[in-house]
């Protein structure tokens, strides 16, 4: 449920990925026998049939067919070990070493909090993720042109109460900033291109699955765009009585009959 949360950060998020990955762990490495006497202590409260481990497994689906592994093997290995490895390999796909390491530099960037997560650092790296933007000179100035940036943009009242990146990016430029430092306004351009640098990219394509069902299969985009919009600001549209619809809807044009 914390990876979930929609103000959750990206350093954060990180850290609750290793914390469950570690966990994940644990539990097929010790977590077989808690788990069995949790079931056989269900079933004795219940009154419920127990199957012998140590018997030869009947697979359902082939029931005269001898499957040449116990219940145990079956319900441990097949079961237990293979719903966790799998767990574990999804976690292993998604979030890669680079992966990771690119989303904890990104984190740097953030303006939130006075700019709280800047390291100095871990932004000279994360340049280092694009050698075909930055130049070799580029480079070697560009720890520099960090320093002057957070000294300036630390001062400046007006950066004090931006929350994300892409507050950030539009102050930026509002205030010819992006001229001043143009290294650090590249960086932040590129990694604003990252589907994860905002949250809402991929509760968008959820929503998606959701609104565009089989009966709307012909929806236009138009349409599509509004009910998406709708479902997604759900929250901000709780704002939004009936009276105001309707007039908004009576002064789109004159119409003969008064809404």
């Amino acid at each position: 449920m914390a990876l979930q949360r929609k103000d959750q950060d990206i350093t954060n998020a990180m850290s609750l990925v290793h914390s469950t990955k570690r966990e994940l762990q644990k539990l097929r490495d010790e977590g077989w026998s808690f788990l069995m006497d949790k079931v056989y202590a269900f079933c004795e409260k219940h009154n419920t049939n127990t199957l012998m481990m140590d018997e030869d497994f009947v697979d359902p689906r082939m029931p005269r067919k001898k499957s040449g592994i116990t219940n145990l093997h079956h319900c441990k290995v097949r079961c237990f070990y293979s719903v966790l490895d799998y767990q574990l390999q999804e976690f292993n796909d998604r979030f890669t070493e680079v992966n990771t390491d690119l989303l904890i530099c990104m984190a740097c960037l953030s303006p939130a909090n006075s700019f709280y997560k800047f390291d100095k650092t871990k932004l000279v790296k994360l340049v280092e993720f694009y050698p075909d933007d930055f130049s070799f000179g580029e480079r070697l100035t560009i720890e520099h042109q960090l320093g002057i940036y957070i000294d300036n943009v630390e001062t400046d009242e007006r950066f004090k109460n931006l929350k994300n990146l892409g507050d950030l990016s539009r102050l930026m430029v509002e205030t010819q900033k992006h001229l001043a430092h143009p290294f650090v306004y590249r960086l932040l351009k590129l990694v604003l291109t990252l589907p994860v640098a905002t949250a809402n990219v991929k509760r968008c394509f959820s929503a998606m699955k959701l609104v565009k069902t089989s009966t709307r299969n012909s929806i236009g985009d138009e349409f599509m765009s509004d009910c998406l919009v709708c479902y997604i600001e759900k929250d901000m549209l709780k704002s939004v009585t009936n009276e105001m619809v309707v007039k908004r809807f009576q002064s789109m044009k004159e119409r003969r009959v008064h809404l």
